[in-house]
């Protein structure tokens, strides 16, 4: 779980970033794989596992469910209790700062007769859950306690699900993966239609995993997907390809700092996560997939990025779905373009670990970049390379992508950036500060060393 141990840091601009790195395991796919390896027969065995704090919640709390979970060398190990196996637990299942724990978790729970009292961080805490619950309550789950829409939550679940067909009211992997995972032990056909299309890790994974999963276009845009209930899953081996949203962070750096070469291993590229590296090369970024290969029904590809001019360009709400954790680096990487960059759907952003959308302007201003929102929209007037000031303090919220995105804004910027925490990073990616350090990049904590000139 995230430490309440706040840490304070600064970065100063870096020097030029060469070599090869490889990134920690996909968050999206970390998730799933504990749930649905809990919910089948069997054993499944996960390489690549992210080992951060989100994970570790997830599987603290399937722990508690009654499933087997341990670390077996460099592997994970997983014995499942079969679908609506999961046994009552005996305290309350703490999420941390895990949305994504927290909301799948609630399709897992609709389909087993016990009660869970749900709990989490105080960030976590103030994130609405009530689009999620909707669904499932017209499914028979049923909310035992006072609060409706925000943790903690008292739930009951059932082992008499009623399938449904449910349109999604806004573009939402975590909503449509909650249904998926409750749709799995309900009998008949639950069906889902999403107005535009989200990452589809789940489908792919329950595929994987056994079940049987309808996807097809609907209408101009959107998909509908069918789900077989009353799925028997078999326990199975899962390798976890590197986490794109995780690698934009490196990808930023390279692009920044002059004379930069790097290639970073093993990352996802799956259509539904690469919205941002598209809109990358469309600004004029030197990236190219090479290597590309499959990994359990994952595309994977190694990232080849070199230092570019960038050229500010408009980033249509369509491909929000597809780059939705991604924004507040792109928005860094806006403040080095030539021009205006301008970031439209963005009104997810709002419920994310923080309100990103707010929070990444705070950043921009304080690093000295103009920017303004105009309702769910981003403008980024960008400063040109090496122009950035930089030299304020950025408020994390608690939000370990804020955190990251300005520290990489500092590796170029004329004057040093800090952040108030970077504790909230090991959240999603463990070894962040390291990994950086590695490439000469130079952090000071401010507490301990005073000002950086």
């Amino acid at each position: 779980m995230h430490t309440d141990a706040v840490k304070p840091m600064r970065v100063k601009r870096a020097q030029t970033l060469l070599g090869e790195v490889a990134m920690p395991g996909d968050k999206s796919i970390s998730h799933r794989a504990l749930l649905l390896g809990a919910l089948a027969s069997g054993e499944t065995v996960i390489s690549g596992l992210l080992e951060a704090f989100d994970i570790m919640a997830s599987a603290q709390a399937l722990r508690e469910l009654g499933a087997t979970i341990e670390r077996d060398g460099k592997n994970w190990r997983v014995i499942g209790r079969g679908t609506s196996g999961l046994r009552q637990p005996d305290k309350a299942l703490d999420f941390g700062n895990s949305g994504t724990a927290v909301r799948l978790m609630m399709g897992v729970l609709a389909g087993h007769d016990l009660s869970a009292r749900l709990i989490g961080d105080s960030s976590l805490s103030s994130r609405p859950m009530g689009r999620v619950l909707t669904p499932l309550m017209q499914m028979g789950l049923e909310i035992t306690g006072e609060n409706h829409d925000v943790l903690p939550l008292d739930l009951r679940g059932s082992n008499d699900l009623v399938p449904i067909q449910y349109e999604l009211p806004v573009a939402s992997a975590q909503v449509k993966s909650a249904i998926m995972f409750a749709a799995l032990q309900a009998p008949g056909q639950t069906t889902i239609i999403e107005p535009k299309p989200t990452r589809d890790h789940s489908e792919r994974m329950m595929r994987h995993f056994g079940a049987s999963i309808g996807v097809e276009p609907f209408g101009p845009a959107g998909r509908k997907i069918t789900v077989a209930g009353q799925a028997e899953l078999q326990g199975c081996n899962v390798i976890v390809p590197g986490d794109p949203s995780s690698a934009a962070f490196v990808v930023a750096a390279a692009l920044i700092v002059p004379g930069s070469d790097l290639i970073v291993r093993n990352v996802l590229i799956n259509p539904t996560r690469t919205g941002f590296y598209e809109t990358l090369i469309e600004m004029g970024g030197d990236i190219v997939f090479e290597n590309k290969r499959d990994a359990a029904g994952e595309p994977v590809a190694d990232i080849h990025v070199r230092h570019s001019p960038l050229s500010g360009v408009v980033v249509p709400p369509e491909r929000a779905p597809s780059m939705i954790d991604e924004y507040p680096c792109l928005a860094v990487l806006a403040a080095y373009a030539t021009g205006q960059t301008r970031m439209e759907g963005l009104e997810e952003l709002r419920v994310k670990e923080s309100d990103r959308l707010a929070a990444t302007k705070a950043g921009l201003d304080a690093a000295g970049v103009r920017s303004r929102i105009e309702g769910d929209v981003l403008i980024v007037e960008g400063c040109g390379s090496g122009e950035v000031r930089g030299g304020g303090i950025v408020a994390t919220n608690m939000d370990h992508r804020i955190a990251m995105a300005f520290l990489t804004l500092g590796l170029g910027s004329s004057q040093p950036m800090q952040v108030d925490d970077v504790s909230i990073i090991d959240t999603s990616f463990p070894g962040f500060l390291p990994m950086m350090e590695a490439f000469g990049v130079r952090y000071e904590e401010p507490d301990r060393q005073g000002g950086v000139s």
